[in-house]
């Protein structure tokens, strides 16, 4: 199936990344190229969509849409401008831009986008920032609406979660303690939808002594490096960590808590991930090591799409995990799901509440999926079209309310490129039950050590600038090269 492309050319460089992400958002069945005139190559867009100008003037910003084309003619509409001064912040000149192509794409398309002009930015920061400046909840939300055009109903949402998140990171030690990430990249099979960093278990398993022995390097290192820091969380993500077995695991663990201080550890999580991976064996040592939050990830409860999406286990096999756990002891036990999967209805979703309902998780993390460049689910859109995927406001507040049913409420939220419907990802959870990891990745506010191929390291220095260091992606290249990745964090680490 040919894509279908929606060409833009603007005069003036600095913008192609806001200007894509936010006309993709519009057009998510469409390629979208953006060109500067006079460096990039030139594009045309296909037959019923539109070309897009967009003219930087000394005092104003103009846009306009060259309409559909039909029987050979064209009809030239839009020439919207918004005002500019030449001594305007070039963040101001970017919010301005975006509204004038929101206004614009809104009118011509007849769709309003719940998050506005909000592309790349992580929403409940708006709402925190202004927070600790004073502002008051309805200062926030006017400004949310006037700046980002976001609506009303998700406004509200970003500014409760900034609340609950600022309440819950005000216990942590920003300035003298640290959070912990190690990632595990097997997995049993590659799931459809998947671009993380992940190999099939089986090619790997000859190999997975040599990567504990990388990893024990960065955790002796991380003791050293960091002795007079408190450790407040460590997770254990991937790939999928129980992938790994009985014995691995408790080599793993036991390193970690025998050579790093965990007498102030918040919260210590492994993602147990598929249903195929977990075994009362791996689940005794996890207790074992005191292991107080684990994910068993569904994504869904219907068979049919699980068997499309590459999962390769049963419904029943998420049941029988999820009550394994609960009857060893896990009290504290997440589920992830994933709305717009291929196929998927209201109904689908729906039953699938309805079936984690009688789990009772004390967590749910739901999902919109994201259209990732690098997984296998770009290529069945190619061949099958991207209407095959339905994401709705009210899948999504099916989804709310089946969390709100469980006694749950929304602690953190994050949006991605290409997110099916425009939507986000919400992360729900009973009282006391808070995922405090995932909150510190997506707000930065503390450093957070990452171990493992594939992981990025993130210094939050005291004045709130944040430099990175990333290991390689390849688990043969991080074996080979793990004192050369050691000695990068040395340097990140120096002063």
């Amino acid at each position: 199936m040919e894509q279908k492309l929606v060409a833009v050319t603007v005069n003036k460089a600095g913008f192609e990344y806001d200007i894509h992400s936010l006309v993709k958002a519009f057009y998510p069945e469409c390629d979208v190229k953006v060109s500067v005139e006079g460096q990039d190559v030139f594009y045309s867009s296909s037959e019923d969509y539109p070309d897009l100008s967009i003219s930087f003037q000394e005092d104003k910003i103009l846009l306009t849409l060259v309409g559909v084309k039909e029987s050979g003619s064209e009809s030239s509409f839009g020439g919207k401008k918004v005002e500019i001064l030449p001594d305007m912040e070039r963040s101001e000149v970017k919010n301005r831009l975006k509204q004038l192509i929101y206004v614009t794409l809104s009118e011509h398309t007849g769709r309003l986008l719940p998050w506005g002009t909000l592309t790349g930015i992580r929403p409940t920061k708006i709402p925190m920032t202004l927070l600790e400046q004073g502002k008051d909840e309805k200062e926030i939300l006017s400004y949310m609406k006037e700046t980002y055009l976001v609506s009303e109903e998700k406004g509200l949402l970003s500014i409760d979660i900034a609340k609950r998140e600022r309440e819950l990171l005000s216990t942590l030690h920003y300035r003298d303690g640290y959070s912990l990430y190690i990632g595990i990249p097997f997995c049993p099979t590659t799931c459809l939808y998947c671009s993380f960093t992940s190999y099939p278990i089986v090619s790997w398993k000859k190999r997975i002594d040599d990567y504990l022995t990388a990893l024990e390097k960065e955790i002796d290192f991380t003791a050293e490096i960091y002795k007079d820091k408190i450790l407040d969380t460590v997770y254990i993500g991937g790939g999928t960590p129980t992938t790994l077995e009985a014995e691995e695991l408790d080599r793993l663990l036991g390193k970690l808590k025998n050579t790093l201080d965990f007498s102030e550890v918040k919260e210590f999580t492994v993602e147990a991930g598929r249903a195929d991976s977990i075994t009362e064996e791996k689940l005794a040592v996890l207790m074992k090591w005191g292991v107080t939050r684990i994910s068993v990830n569904p994504q869904t409860m219907k068979q049919e799409t699980l068997d499309l999406i590459g999962r390769r286990h049963t419904v029943e096999q998420v049941k029988e995990a999820f009550h394994l756990a609960r009857n060893m002891g896990f009290s504290n036990i997440n589920m992830d799901l994933i709305l717009g999967l291929p196929g998927e209805k209201e109904e689908d979703v729906a039953r699938t509440i309805e079936a984690v309902e009688a789990l009772m998780p004390d967590s749910l993390t739901v999902h919109s999926l994201a259209i990732k460049r690098a997984s296998k689910l770009n290529r069945w859109i190619e061949e099958n079209g991207i209407t095959a995927l339905h994401n709705t406001d009210e899948t999504m507040k099916i989804a709310a309310k089946g969390a709100a049913d469980m006694d749950m409420v929304p602690y953190y939220l994050y949006r991605q490129k290409n997110m099916s419907g425009n939507f986000e990802n919400v992360g729900y959870a009973k009282e006391g039950k808070f995922g405090i990891y995932n909150i510190l990745i997506m707000e930065e506010k503390q450093t957070i050590l990452a171990l493992g191929a594939g992981s990025i390291t993130k210094r939050v220095f005291p004045d709130g600038r944040i430099e990175r260091c990333d290991n390689v992606k390849d688990v043969g290249l991080y074996i080979e090269k793990i004192d050369e990745m050691i000695e990068r964090k040395q340097k990140l680490f120096e002063d």
